[in-house]
């Protein structure tokens, strides 16, 4: 019955999708900063770091719903930078992550790889990549952050971009409604009107796949460092 249901096709912007792109890096910055040098107190950083995941997932999910995606070995190069950036992060996100390292080991760039080597297999329409991508997002959902939510929404947001329909949707309702068991709260649901802002915006900004790679390890490290003269002056992090 829901798939009957007609929704428009969403259509964002090169321009307004890189803008997107920068409003999840602010997003997370802050949230990091709050999170890693100030134990989380700031209860305002905190929800507005939950928009942050959602966004990225968004953008990287639209990318790869683009036509000639999987002919073009886009899937496979976009696994490679993801792998490599999120090996670099690993030590600063070990150190700083205390218990949430230990209960998801992988972080957020091991997240968006699992969700691209997944939609990968479904691109691939066969039984057996079917069966793959099943086994990759119940592995992987257990290991990266943000768990099976982020990866549910990723898939439901590729889904939407292809084929719209009332049941990808509800899919990525459920699916960021669910992140609610992670962060007690539902603010990553804004993520969804953000999206619907922009894609009513052509937006004029360059884009710089590199710099959304290397900026997760680097600030990573760099908010690490600063916390050794905190750390010194008496100040405890949890």
């Amino acid at each position: 019955m829901l798939n009957k249901f007609s929704l428009p096709r969403l259509a964002v912007s090169d321009g307004s999708l890189e803008a997107l792109k920068w409003l999840a890096l602010v997003l997370m910055t802050v949230d990091h900063v709050n999170k890693f040098l100030f134990n989380g107190t700031n209860d305002a950083a905190f929800a507005a770091g939950r928009v942050a995941m959602p966004l990225f997932v968004f953008a990287l999910a639209y990318n790869l719903a683009r036509p000639g995606v999987l002919e073009h070995g886009a899937y496979l190069r976009t696994m490679k930078r993801l792998a490599l950036f999120g090996v670099l992060a690993m030590p600063a996100f070990a150190v700083m992550g205390g218990i949430d390292a230990a209960l998801r080991p992988l972080n957020i760039m091991f997240a968006l790889l699992a969700l691209t080597a997944t939609l990968n297999l479904i691109d691939r329409r066969t039984i057996g990549s079917y069966a793959a991508a099943a086994a990759v997002f119940l592995v992987a959902g257990a290991n990266v952050e943000y768990w099976w939510p982020a990866l549910a929404f990723g898939i439901a947001a590729w889904w939407y971009c292809k084929r719209p329909g009332a049941m990808p949707l509800a899919l990525a309702l459920s699916a960021l409604a669910a992140l609610w068991f992670i962060s007690s709260n539902l603010w990553a649901l804004v993520a969804l009107p953000a999206v619907l802002v922009a894609s009513l915006f052509d937006l004029r900004m360059p884009r710089l796949r590199w710099v959304f790679y290397a900026y997760y390890p680097i600030h990573l490290f760099a908010l690490c460092l600063i916390r050794i003269p905190m750390s010194k002056a008496g100040y405890l992090f949890f």
